[in-house]
């Protein structure tokens, strides 16, 4: 009988993953690869445990987890056994695979999708002293305890029945029933569940609205700079596409062209600029869609973060003809990777948006839809908000005094808050460049070069945000960004 050798397990200390889980994990790993046989007799539990210097109690419940799971069974004495028939399905080894391909895939694709300018983030950005990095939280300030509750709420009997089932083109009632009730009436706005979609966060939101209303023959106004996943995205729709030059008001409704069809804009808190639309321009771009008859799709993210004065009414909430689509997300408010957003418009778009979302991915998964249902309902999601409007004043003031004191030119930042400045350099300085240098100082920032269509030369501008960054290392952090840039510029 083949007795499995303890040596094949090992345990990695700087992993996140439980010991149990790790046992199990090398277990099942194991069988799957057909490194250990069925009917091969495991280490016993002290065995195991005095080879990995852990507790015995530890083995014995990974052991019986594996047992209930159908990779163990236990015989005589509580030895355990890999089961004669475990869960696996293995593939036949007799079978060869090519590894490579010889098709010219250039030839074959008929599109192009990685037309967008990345912006430079990277996935270690914790391990950095001074991430200025915008759209990253700190895990501090969420309640992880509460969402948690939340998730095992979604999985009760009841719910798990609901949301197993396939929602075909439909969303979780709860949660549309919440943005109903409570996220759109703060900002003035009142829709009814037929007029409301919940997409992957806002910009599978936005990727809808853009296939929907234009095609070849179809004129979009979008912001500059701005956002280059929104470029890309209508770009793909083959439109005749014109990028107007934002202010310190945002988009300029008298300097809209004529005979153009949508006009995508984020009056709030314009993006990447921070700037928020006076209500007199909002007034202006309303009456000029109504004259011209185009549609307005508003981007109405992180209106949340209002902590200086309460948010501008939603442009919505002005518009008296329907000529306003309404996108909104949790991704900012809660974390970046829930990636739920939402559809404002009326019935008949949202009837076509639903069966374009039907075609991409059905719907957002049911568990995420509920367990952000409860946060919302039994308001740990206003708790959150607090806390964080709370401490974002605090790094906001911070910021605000840092870059005063080190000369450093703000040239765009929300009226009510937000979690980010826009930055102006001197004229010849390259962002790119400095965002370099200043990762080797620990320093992480977001040139601004990504969000200007068909620029030329280096840009000057950048942006640095407070929402990832401890409170007390604000200032240090904004005297090594002043620093490099008078190492290159003086003064």
């Amino acid at each position: 009988m083949d007795v499995v050798s303890p040596t094949i397990f090992f345990l990695d200390a700087t992993r996140k993953t439980g010991l149990q889980s790790q046992i199990r994990e090398t277990t099942v790993s194991a069988i799957v690869s057909g490194t250990i046989l069925p009917g091969a007799r495991m280490p016993s539990s002290r065995k195991l445990a005095e080879y990995l210097k852990i507790s015995r109690l530890t083995v014995t419940l990974a052991y019986q987890e594996l047992v209930s799971q159908g990779y163990l069974e236990v015989r005589s004495r509580s030895a355990y056994y890999v089961a004669k028939t475990p869960p696996v399905t293995r593939p036949d080894k007799l079978l060869a695979y090519p590894s490579g391909s010889a098709i010219d895939w250039s030839s074959k694709l008929h599109s192009g999708f990685n037309i967008a300018k990345a912006i430079r983030k990277p996935h270690d950005w914790r391990r950095y002293r001074y991430p200025f990095l915008y759209g990253k939280m700190d895990h501090n300030l969420f309640d992880h305890a509460a969402w948690r509750d939340c998730a095992r709420r979604a999985l009760a009997r009841e719910d798990f029945i609901l949301m197993a089932d396939d929602f075909a083109a439909a969303d979780d009632e709860e949660l549309v029933n919440y943005i109903c009730t409570r996220t759109l009436p703060s900002r003035g706005i009142h829709a009814r569940p037929d007029e409301i979609l919940v997409t992957v966060g806002a910009q599978n939101a936005l990727w809808i609205v853009s296939h929907l209303l234009l095609n070849r023959n179809s004129h979009v106004v979008y912001e500059n700079p701005g956002h280059p996943d929104i470029s890309a995205t209508l770009h793909l729709t083959g439109a005749r596409m014109t990028a107007l030059d934002v202010d310190d008001g945002g988009l300029p409704p008298e300097r809209l062209p004529e005979g153009i069809d949508a006009v995508f804009v984020t009056p709030s808190h314009q993006s990447p600029t921070a700037a928020t639309m006076p209500i007199e321009r909002r007034k202006a771009l309303l009456e000029a869609a109504d004259r011209q008859d185009f549609i307005i799709v508003e981007d109405d993210y992180e209106f949340e973060m209002s902590f200086l004065e309460p948010p501008m009414p939603a442009l919505k909430s002005l518009d008296q003809n329907g000529r306003v689509l309404y996108v909104g997300s949790f991704s900012k408010s809660l974390f970046p990777g829930l990636r739920l957003g939402f559809l404002v418009a009326p019935a008949p778009v949202i009837h076509e948006a639903r069966a374009l979302r039907a075609l991409m991915l059905r719907h957002p998964p049911g568990h995420l839809q509920r367990t952000t249902a409860y946060f919302l309902a039994l308001g740990h999601y206003d708790t959150v908000l607090h806390r964080m409007r709370i401490e974002y004043h605090k790094r906001h003031i911070a910021m605000i005094d840092a870059l005063n004191r080190e000369g450093v030119r703000i040239a765009g930042k929300s009226a009510f808050g937000g979690t980010s400045f826009w930055i102006e350099g001197p004229e010849g300085m390259d962002a790119d460049q400095l965002a370099r240098e200043l990762r080797e100082d620990g320093v992480l920032i977001e040139s601004g070069a990504p969000f200007f269509l068909n620029r030329e030369g280096p840009c000057r501008y950048f942006r640095i945000a407070y929402s990832s960054i401890p409170l007390v290392r604000i200032a240090e952090g904004i005297e090594i960004i002043a620093r490099r840039i008078r190492q290159h510029f003086g003064g």
